[in-house]
């Protein structure tokens, strides 16, 4: 379906056709059809109307919220469980009910505000009745435990709200257990214990598939954030044998590595899934490429002493290599994969991914290197930048220009500013970028019309 902005402006420009005479009556009225401009109209009536809703739904919740907490001293126990089992199943079910009438859009809006406020009610219920029953747990546990039974919600109403709602619950979950002493974290839930100990490779058996479920880019991308996240915090905390520059070369490869080896088809070639998520998966490669490319230019980051961050292999917890293996065999295997139809992009990617690798490990093994892995990671991303230009040029696409663009700039003025201290100097840098940014957006702007 074309945007609502495209369409606006293709009715008005069909006015003007058909009233000049261009096309005929039957070609306007196929036009109109084929881009159902009949809805319009009510487009601006319904997102007028979802507001409304939201703002119903929150007075609503502050109500409820109100009328507990002035009842909560006097009422009993039993009065207390019975009425926080009725709101959350009042929510929950209303919600559904509402929820299965899809094709009457605000009918489905409203259930799928209740359903989103009966998975808050969740959380609110888990933590009254734990104060009920004097039951004191970590509060990490309650956040994933939360987090869980909303992500079961969402598995089964395939809702994108449910999803970002359980993927933050569970993160904030496995964050605040960092803090936790060892024998602390583990706890005494076997099932918590096992998310908390392989968390990214947990995230990616619950996140991944949910997106695919709910068919939401934006649940695949805080998916993958959060198998990094938990990827590079295993690297930290295992220090891989007393042994740093093998831990920085892989924190800083494998990330990138395993988003642009992903590709839907190693969930098979013959299903729906198949071309959902390769473009996002690439770009978020890119993204974070980029960062680390950025973040390496720095001299500064070269003259850092790395030590180890354990003092006795024994007290290295094994069970983090287990993550490791598996997210590396299975980068490995996108690899593999992609070799069956590599192309220039890969080989390109490829060969920064390696670099990102392999300077890292030569600098800190010998201690020698800093001054050519400045050179290195600067032309890296000077290419990088020019690339995306190119790209950007090539597809006629403002994103892959403008990021290419943003890219130059900033290592630009960052090595400005590191290697001088002159305002004069970065004041003149400043009003040059600005007339070039001028004259670039006029240029490409020019090109993509003549395309």
């Amino acid at each position: 379906m074309s945007s609502d902005k495209f369409r606006r402006q293709l009715r008005e420009e069909i006015d003007k056709w058909h009233s000049e005479g261009l096309i005929d009556s039957s070609l306007s009225e196929k036009l109109s059809h084929r881009y159902q401009f009949n809805e319009l109209e009510g487009l601006t009536r319904n997102r007028f109307i979802r507001i409304l809703l939201l703002l119903g739904k929150i007075l609503l919740c502050l109500g409820i919220i109100t009328f507990i907490s002035a009842n909560w001293q006097i009422w009993s126990r039993e009065l207390k469980v019975g009425f926080l089992l009725t709101i959350f199943l009042t929510l929950n079910a209303g919600g559904f009910f509402l929820w299965r009438y899809p094709k009457q859009r605000l009918i489905h809006w409203l259930g799928e505000g209740l359903l989103f406020l009966g998975g808050l009610s969740l959380g609110v219920n888990m933590l009254l009745m734990s104060q009920l029953f004097t039951q004191n747990r970590p509060v990490y546990q309650f956040y994933l435990v939360w987090g869980l039974g909303v992500l079961a919600m969402a598995y089964t109403l395939r809702m994108k709200l449910l999803g970002f709602l359980s993927i933050f619950l569970i993160s904030i979950g496995y964050i605040l257990g960092q803090g936790q002493p060892y024998f602390l974290a583990l706890g005494e839930f076997y099932i918590l214990r096992l998310i908390w100990q392989h968390f990214s490779v947990c995230a990616g058996l619950m996140f991944i598939p949910l997106a695919y479920r709910c068919n939401s880019r934006w649940i695949f991308r805080l998916g993958f954030l959060a198998i990094i996240y938990a990827l590079t915090v295993n690297l930290i905390r295992v220090n891989f044998l007393i042994y740093p520059p093998l831990l920085a070369g892989m924190a800083l490869a494998l990330p990138p590595a395993m988003l642009w080896g992903y590709r839907d088809e190693l969930w098979g070639k013959n299903s729906a899934k198949a071309n959902l998520f390769d473009r996002t998966s690439r770009t978020m490669a890119i993204l974070v490429l980029s960062l680390i490319l950025f973040m390496l230019s720095f001299q500064g980051i070269w003259y850092l002493s790395l030590g180890a961050v354990v003092n006795d292999i024994a007290s290295v917890h094994w069970y983090l290599l287990i993550d490791l293996i598996i997210l590396g065999s299975l980068t490995i295997w996108g690899w593999l994969r992609l070799l069956q139809r590599w192309d220039f992009r890969s080989s390109m990617v490829g060969g920064a991914i390696a670099i990102c690798g392999i300077v890292p490990y030569i600098h800190l093994s010998t201690g020698n290197f800093a001054i050519a892995a400045i050179v290195i990671f600067n032309l890296l991303l000077f290419i990088l930048a020019v690339s995306l230009i190119r790209e950007g040029l090539t597809q006629a696409q403002r994103r892959l220009f403008w990021g290419g663009i943003l890219l130059l700039t900033l290592q630009i003025l960052s090595r400005l500013i590191e290697y001088t201290n002159d305002p004069m100097s970065i004041s003149v840098v400043l009003f040059l970028f600005g007339l070039i940014g001028i004259a670039a957006t006029l240029w490409f702007e020019r090109q993509i019309l003549h395309k």
